[in-house]
């Protein structure tokens, strides 16, 4: 499944989509959910990892290359940086035993998902 999560720099989850089928890129998973718009729109920054180059100049991402030097290498190391702390959140869900055994279709994963968060948002 692909499920798009969006988290605080203290890796609190703020918003989680519905979920897509697997096979969906994260970039084709963030425009249909309107991530990049929305984000564009509320002059809101992101940093996402490289598989969502070319959303937007909302979503920030690491530079491409194996063998990067200098200011790229400083770039894609304080990225890696910022991003981590935003990572949590995806941690906290995929701990969650239940999401982890999921087999089912979409809405049902999409019910479960949302059940998980609006726990783990409670608590």
């Amino acid at each position: 499944m692909n499920v798009q999560v969006l988290a605080d720099p203290a890796g609190r989850l703020v918003w989680v989509s519905d979920a897509l089928p697997g096979a969906t890129h994260d970039l084709t998973a963030a425009r249909a959910h309107c991530i990049p718009a929305a984000l564009a729109t509320e002059d809101i920054k992101c940093w996402a990892d490289k598989a969502y180059q070319g959303a937007g100049p909302a979503i920030r991402v690491p530079i491409r290359g194996k063998h990067l030097r200098g200011w790229r290498r400083r770039h894609n190391r304080d990225h890696a940086k910022l991003r981590s702390l935003g990572e949590r959140a995806m941690a906290i869900l995929k701990s969650w035993r239940p999401l982890r055994k999921l087999r089912c279709s979409t809405p049902r994963i999409t019910a479960a998902v949302r059940a998980v968060v609006t726990l783990e948002l409670a608590a």
